[in-house]
């Protein structure tokens, strides 16, 4: 049983409950401009509250379920695999004077269980067609918990690095606009021009509306705003802020999501932004993300600062549960208030993955772990697991008696997605040497 001692840092005239490192937001509701603007929109154009609602859950569930798309490789090794396997079944009960090959018949008709095989085990994935129907039960299913989950990624940007003041936002695959009235939101003073990419030309209406608000004036809530169906061309082109939510399942290949995540990556000025689904399939997605931009590889480089990875991991190293023999997702939680749907409860939660990149400024922070699942706050010891700056992840009991007041109050104030300000130092520097702040912890994994 491992056990490290950890230093509290950062913490002068500490409070327990606003300690350095904490992230988590309280419910986050609509802008009062965004709600009534899709509550006009949804009667302006929608159907009945019932069906709409129905229609909603419908496509969530869809793209909650939704998997990449399989890869033309990946099926030629598993069709291979099954044609060996067949093939061997097949020779054992052959009746033929040369049992090592089949005729013709028997040939065919292996060909054809390995493609019925194909089709029931591999993933059937399709493009979603967004027209003005599914582009509004889209906004009604997606608009508010979009809009939290990115509420709680820029939330973390502005937290720890307050003096960041963007003036320019490329969101694509912008669907909504959910990501622009959430950077509004946070730095709508700074902002001096709003990107938004997205392929069909019905969403980029109904954004176009929701961003004129509740009224027939044709005055849009905030201004510069510019809707496109196809990202920049010149490389040359940059913003403060990049940002892809929720679109990457929409490309459909390795290659091109990859090929989009470095266009992306060159047109990034400061912060390029990546949010999915809570799934593993989300996650996995993202790491590979993380992969191409942390490996570099580029030809076009027209920027030479590095790449830094700013949250939510603490470190460059591969991803601990993807590493292990079963590998798990990684996700964080936020809730939200959701459209006033009859049969919508009052507090739902968004379950997401997001990773944020940096371009390198040469400024460093200390790599406190991240808690990456429930805070379980019990009689005198807390459980919480943490990502730590080593690249593993390790499950912390934490006592008051043995690892001091300071660091078991703070982590029963902390919440899944928190920071805990605590870095480690060698086993000899103890609590008994002088340093108040200093703590032990017994770490389990």
């Amino acid at each position: 049983m491992a056990v490290s001692t950890w230093v509290l840092r950062g913490c002068p005239g500490l409070v327990h409950r606003r300690f350095p490192g904490m992230l988590h937001l309280k419910a986050v509701r609509l802008p009062p401009a965004l709600a009534a603007a899709a509550d006009r929109l949804l009667l302006l154009r929608g159907s009945s509250v019932q069906n709409m609602q129905s229609k909603a859950k419908a496509l969530t569930n869809y793209l909650w379920s939704r998997k990449r798309p399989p890869e033309a490789g990946d099926l030629r090794r598993k069709a291979r695999q099954l044609e060996r396997q067949l093939r061997e079944e097949m020779v054992q009960t052959s009746s033929s004077d040369t049992p090592a090959l089949l005729n013709v018949a028997d040939e065919q008709k292996l060909q054809n269980k390995i493609l019925a095989m194909l089709r029931k085990t591999t993933y059937h994935w399709e493009a979603v067609r967004y027209n003005d129907e599914l582009s509004l039960v889209y906004m009604a299913a997606r608009l508010a918990g979009e809009f939290a989950a990115m509420s709680r990624v820029f939330h973390e940007i502005q937290k720890r690095v307050p003096g960041f003041a963007p003036r320019t936002l490329l969101d694509f695959g912008s669907g909504t606009g959910s990501v622009s009235w959430a950077a509004h939101s946070f730095w709508g003073e700074s902002l001096n021009e709003y990107v938004c990419v997205d392929s069909s030309a019905s969403m980029l209406s109904v954004a176009e509306q929701l961003l004129q608000g509740d009224s027939d004036s044709q005055t849009p809530h905030f201004s510069t705003v510019y809707f496109r169906q196809f990202l920049p061309v010149s490389p040359k082109v940059k913003f403060n802020l990049v940002v892809s939510a929720f679109s990457l399942n929409e490309l459909p290949s390795l290659a091109e999501r990859m090929e989009t995540i470095q266009t992306l990556w060159r047109k990034t000025d400061d912060f390029l932004v990546l949010v999915e689904n809570g799934t593993k399939e989300g996650h996995q997605m993202l790491m590979e993300a993380r992969e191409v931009v942390l490996k570099g590889g580029d030809k076009l480089v027209h920027d030479p600062r590095e790449a830094q990875v700013f949250a939510p991991c603490p470190h460059h190293l591969p991803c601990p549960r993807l590493s292990s023999q079963k590998p798990l997702s990684c996700n964080f939680i936020q809730a939200y208030h959701p459209l006033p749907f009859s049969k919508n409860p009052e507090v739902q939660e968004e379950r997401f993955f997001f990773l944020i990149l940096r371009r390198g400024s040469g400024e460093t922070e200390e790599p406190w772990p991240r808690i990456i699942q429930r805070v379980l706050p019990l009689s005198r010891h807390v459980h919480c697991h943490l990502c730590c700056a080593d690249g593993t992840v390790q499950h912390a009991v934490i006592t008051a008696r043995r690892h001091g007041r300071d660091l078991y109050r703070c982590v029963r104030c902390s919440h899944w997605g928190d920071r805990l300000p605590v870095v480690n130092v060698p086993e000899e520097i103890s609590p008994s040497s002088g340093d108040n702040g200093s703590a032990q912890t017994e770490d389990q994994s």
